[in-house]
């Protein structure tokens, strides 16, 4: 779960880097939010509101972590716009060196 606290805190931070585990875990608590909220939704009768509301306040986390990400493997973020690489892209590993887009991340989430 710090992992994914690490990424909403950072929502608006699209420089640096993002190790495999911070954008895996984020994306696999989002998921599980997701699927909550709709299914809570659902049993309530709520008209998507809340679901909508959730996806607009993860999303601008999401694209954040995903660009953070793509810089920490030596790529651009732009190639997010490119998504059957991008997810390719996600399961490379870290730089193990510093790159152009920051320093090694640290091993723990703060």
């Amino acid at each position: 779960m710090n992992w994914y606290i690490k990424a909403i805190k950072n929502y608006s931070t699209f420089s640096g880097r993002a190790k495999r585990r911070e954008y895996w875990w984020f994306t696999l608590f989002n998921g599980l939010i997701s699927l909550g909220v709709t299914l809570f939704a659902l049993l309530f009768g709520d008209d998507w509101i809340i679901s909508t509301i959730y996806s607009l306040f993860a999303f601008l986390p999401g694209l954040a972590v995903m660009v953070r990400r793509n810089h920490d493997t030596g790529y651009s973020g732009w190639w997010i716009l490119c998504p059957i690489f991008n997810l390719i892209l996600m399961f490379f590993k870290s730089d193990p060196e510093d790159n152009r887009f920051g320093p090694y991340p640290a091993e723990t989430a703060e």
